[in-house]
């Protein structure tokens, strides 16, 4: 009898694994085929979105395997894995969008005054149809504390952070947000230090956000110390800066 038991409680243990393990090769966490449609279409942060037209179908195939997801699979992940998800899916959808009204010279081009870009019914979650300010205010913001997701949310614009010319990946998202930051903070044409005025000259980036990165870290210089040079952020440590805000462009990121 206890030989009997023994094997029935093998046997619904190698299920439960077995089904566990389906349910986590269900999807590609690598998200290959977004990094192999990047790798193709971006450099320098720069997209070329007449080719990315014309060959869209890996793209598509990728948006559609985001897709297949459900909410309670989503739910079941790593916290690395759904923000990763989250963030590629936010891209994804935004090169999507583009290309669907391609050519435009700005982002903002796209829809009216009441319904812009970012509240356009265009991204597929969970069976649903949501806007890209859903999935960044709703779900990015709404349920992880990671002020870095500003420098990896692509918004097709010259202002914004470069697009990563691969896709992220939970096993590796610390490094990847954190190389994001610190190309953003060390490119002087959208924040540099001033250390003779004591200013810092930021992006409206860390304006528009600057709740997230308070939240994180109590203010915006705190944040951003560990994405400055090494002679910059000596300085910025010792002393309270100004900060004013850079201009952003939102002409189209396009090669």
């Amino acid at each position: 009898m206890k030989s009997f038991i023994a094997i029935i409680v093998c046997a619904l243990l190698f299920t439960a694994i077995g089904q566990t393990q389906s349910s986590d090769d269900a999807f590609d966490h690598s998200h290959a085929a977004l990094t192999a449609a990047l790798k193709k279409h971006v450099k320098n942060g720069k997209v070329d979105y007449a080719a990315l037209k014309k060959n869209q179908t890996s793209l598509n195939t990728y948006l559609d395997s985001l897709a297949t997801v459900s909410k309670k699979e989503f739910w079941s992940w790593k916290k690395n894995q759904e923000i990763a998800y989250l963030i590629n899916l936010y891209n994804a959808a935004t090169l999507k969008l583009i290309i669907d009204h391609y050519p435009v010279d700005s982002i903002k081009d796209i829809g009216g005054f009441i319904n812009g870009p970012w509240e356009q019914n265009v991204v597929r979650l969970f069976g649903n149809k949501v806007t890209l300010d859903f999935v960044e205010h709703e779900m990015l913001r709404k349920y992880y504390n990671e002020p870095r997701i500003h420098f990896a949310v692509n918004c097709a614009s010259i202002g914004c952070p470069v697009l990563r010319a691969e896709a992220y990946q939970a096993t590796k998202l610390d490094n990847q947000l954190d190389e994001q930051g610190r190309e953003f903070l060390r490119n002087d044409a959208k924040n540099r230090v001033n250390t003779k005025t004591n200013t810092l000259h930021l992006s409206p980036v860390f304006d528009w956000f600057a709740g997230d990165f308070k939240k994180k870290s109590g203010s915006v210089q705190k944040f951003i110390l560990p994405y400055l040079h090494k002679k910059d952020r000596a300085a910025v440590k010792k002393q309270q800066f100004d900060i004013d805000y850079t201009d952003y462009s939102w002409k189209l990121n396009k090669q």
